[in-house]
């Protein structure tokens, strides 16, 4: 039975992909900050199939908590995909980046680029041994196209995309994918809009298939966007 890490699990894209890989019968290993809606994502997706599902509540940026996350994937003895999706958003309202408070921004890219990095080269022995792993970056448009007050996160994206890159040039025995799932209706998005309704924006379960696509086809090593993965998945 394949074996994922999913960051980030307990709502939103991260959610919506543990669905539909628990549907598959994966074994999870799920994290997420806050222990209560980690609990109840995990009890939801037990009873969705046979799958396995641990949940181990903490923060991606802890040293500690990703040395956790690597030895409860070293006692499944394999991991199959590593979806590094936690992120974080920065101040809501977002500041431009003159005004950005300088902790602030070490903790954006603590959370999206350093503790990705941190996680995958601890996870990297058995990503290699259990055979062609894959190691999945959520990205964002913010990485690749300038929008006023999100320099922070958007920046942070973008090192994280070079990261990717690097990585599946010095790593030929994994599949490294950066993907942007596009705007979505999430907790996120809605941080990033305060006060606004994002109603019309798309459910993150409306991105999985796409997601679905890139590990059953597995293309070569890149970046890629939801508009890429989707059409043939919905045609």
């Amino acid at each position: 039975m394949p074996v994922a890490l999913v960051t980030g699990a307990s709502r939103g894209l991260g959610l919506a992909l543990a669905r539909a890989l628990a549907i598959r019968s994966w074994t999870l290993v799920l994290d997420a900050r806050r222990a209560g809606d980690l609990d109840r994502a995990a009890r939801e997706l037990r009873e969705l199939g046979p799958a396995d599902v641990i949940a181990v509540a903490g923060d991606v940026a802890d040293p500690a908590h990703r040395r956790e996350l690597r030895d409860v994937v070293g006692e499944s003895g394999r991991l199959d995909l590593l979806v590094n999706n936690a992120s974080a958003l920065g101040p809501s309202p977002m500041p431009r980046l003159a005004d950005y408070p300088e902790a602030e921004l070490a903790r954006v890219y603590e959370v999206n680029v350093f503790a990705p990095l941190a996680l995958t080269r601890l996870t990297l022995p058995v990503l290699l041994d259990t055979g062609r792993g894959v190691v999945l970056n959520i990205s964002s448009d913010a990485a690749v196209d300038a929008y006023p007050g999100w320099g922070g996160y958007g920046s942070s994206k973008a090192a994280l995309d070079q990261a990717t890159a690097t990585l599946a040039a010095e790593q030929p025995g994994l599949d490294v994918y950066a993907f942007d799932p596009g705007e979505m209706n999430t907790e996120l998005h809605q941080q990033a809009f305060p006060g606004e309704d994002i109603s019309d924006r798309p459910d993150a379960e409306t991105v999985v298939p796409a997601l679905l696509r890139l590990l059953d086809e597995r293309p070569a090593s890149g970046r890629y966007t939801v508009a890429q993965l989707a059409p043939a998945v919905t045609s």
